[in-house]
C-alpha cells in the first residue's frame, strides 16, 4: 500500500488480510493444492485435515460445535441458505419475518421468497435501528417457520436484543436466524449461551480473505430442516455442494483463532478511538446527528449525518479518507440508504451520512488527521 492512498475507515465493508493470517495461508496457495474430497491419497488428507483444523478454530470463537459449522462463499449465502434452506424444506406458504434494518444479502431473499409463493412480514425498526422484540411477537403466526434479526447493523452499528428476540422464537417453536457479520470478532458470541439457531459470518469482515464464510447450524434442538441451495456431490454435509478452498478455510480459520484472543483488547481500543472521534468532530462542527443507538452499539462504529451540506458534494470531497455514505454493499444503487431511512432520517441527511468504520490498524493520529480533514471539507461547503 502506497502512502498516497486515503487513511482506511471503511472496516465494515472489508478488512485487510492480516499479516498473521496471510502467512497461515501462503503454502496451501502452491505446495499444499489438494482437493480436500480426495481423500485417497494423502494430499487430499493434507487439506481434509487442514480444513477440519480450521472448521475447530471457526467453532471456538463463537462457542458451537465443529460440526455444526457449514462452509460458504460468504455471508450473503450463509444467509441465503438460512432462509430459502428453513423455507423450502416447509410447506408452501410458511411465513418469514425479517425487519428493515437488514443487510440487502436478507430482505432481498426474503423477497425472492415470497415470489416463490411463500409468505414475509418486514417489521419496522425504531429510531435507533434496533429492532423491538414486542413487535417480532405481534408479527408471529402459526406458519412462521423463521425469524431473522441481525446481531449488530453494517450501517449504524445498532446492536439488537438477540437473546429477548431468540426466546420469544423458542417459545413458539420458531427457528431463528442471525446475520453476526459485523459482531463476531469484536462482541462476545456465545451459542452455548445464546439459543440462536442459525448464524451467519464472512472472513473477510475480520481480518480474513474474501470469498469464505459459514452458516453455523445448531443442533441442540435437532436437526434443522435445510433445502440446499447448491447440488453436486453432497459436499459440507449434502447442505453445500462444492469443492472446498482450502487456502481461503485455513485462513478464515487462524482469523477466527486471532480474534478468539485479541476480540476484547480490539474492542476496548476501537471504542476509545471512535469516542475521540465524536467528541472531535462533534466540537469542531455544529449541525451533525449521530445515527444508531448511543449505547448498545459497535465499537468500531460512527455513523453520522451532517446538516448544511449536499451529500455528494461532501463524499467527492472527502479524498485523504475512505469511509462510506451509508451501505457499501448498495452504494451501485444512487437511492438513499434504506436502513437511515428505516430509523426516520429525513432524506437530506440520509443523503449527506458518513459511516466509518475503525479497525485493527487505525490509529488515533489517523483519527486527528480525519477529525481535522472532515472539518474542513464541511467548513468549505457550507461557505459555497
Amino acid at each position: 500500500m502506497t502512502s498516497d492512498l486515503p487513511i482506511y475507515l471503511d472496516h465494515h465493508s472489508t478488512t485487510p488480510v492480516d499479516p498473521r493470517v496471510y502467512q497461515v495461508m501462503k503454502p496451501w496457495l502452491t505446495s499444499r493444492f489438494g482437493n480436500a474430497a480426495s481423500i485417497s491419497h494423502v494430499y487430499g488428507e493434507i487439506a481434509r485435515e487442514a480444513i477440519e483444523a480450521a472448521r475447530r478454530q471457526v467453532a471456538e470463537l463463537v462457542n458451537c460445535q465443529p460440526d455444526e459449522v457449514i462452509f460458504t462463499s460468504g455471508a450473503t449465502e450463509a444467509n441465503n441458505l438460512a432462509l430459502k434452506g428453513v423455507l423450502k424444506a416447509a410447506p408452501s406458504g410458511s411465513h418469514l419475518i425479517v425487519n428493515r434494518g437488514e443487510h440487502k444479502a436478507v430482505l432481498d431473499p426474503a423477497e425472492s421468497l415470497v415470489r416463490d409463493g411463500y409468505a414475509a412480514t418486514i417489521i419496522e425498526i425504531d429510531s435507533n435501528g434496533q429492532v423491538d422484540p414486542n413487535k417480532i411477537r405481534d408479527a408471529i403466526t402459526s406458519k412462521t417457520k423463521l425469524v431473522s434479526v441481525m446481531y449488530a447493523s453494517n450501517e449504524v452499528g445498532t446492536i439488537n436484543p438477540i437473546a429477548e428476540i431468540a426466546e420469544i422464537c423458542h417459545e413458539r417453536n420458531i427457528y431463528f436466524h442471525s446475520d453476526a457479520t459485523q459482531a463476531v470478532g469484536l462482541l462476545p458470541v456465545d451459542l452455548q449461551k445464546q439459543t440462536i439457531d442459525l448464524l451467519s459470518i464472512s472472513a473477510h469482515k475480520n481480518y480474513g480473505p474474501q470469498g469464505i464464510g459459514a452458516l453455523i447450524v445448531r443442533r441442540d434442538r435437532g436437526r434443522i430442516p435445510l433445502t440446499p441451495l447448491i447440488d453436486g456431490g453432497g459436499h459440507e454435509r449434502h447442505l453445500r455442494s462444492g469443492t472446498l478452498p482450502v487456502a481461503m478455510i485455513v485462513g478464515f480459520g487462524e482469523a477466527c483463532r486471532i480474534a478468539s484472543e485479541e476480540k476484547e483488547s480490539d474492542s476496548l481500543r476501537l471504542s476509545t478511538l471512535r469516542d475521540h472521534l465524536w467528541t472531535g468532530l462533534s466540537s469542531s462542527l455544529d449541525g451533525l446527528h449521530r445515527n444508531g443507538h448511543p449505547t448498545e452499539c459497535l465499537p468500531n462504529n460512527l455513523n453520522i449525518s451532517v446538516a448544511g451540506v449536499d451529500g455528494d458534494a461532501l463524499m467527492a470531497s472527502l479524498t485523504k479518507i475512505a469511509v462510506s455514505s451509508g451501505s457499501a454493499c448498495t452504494s451501485s444503487d444512487p437511492a438513499p440508504s434504506h436502513v437511515l431511512r428505516a430509523m426516520g432520517i429525513s432524506e437530506s441527511l440520509t443523503k449527506a451520512s458518513l459511516r466509518f468504520g475503525l479497525g485493527r490498524s487505525t490509529t488515533e493520529a489517523q483519527i486527528d488527521f480525519s477529525i481535522e480533514h472532515v472539518t474542513d471539507v464541511v467548513q468549505t461547503l457550507r461557505k459555497l
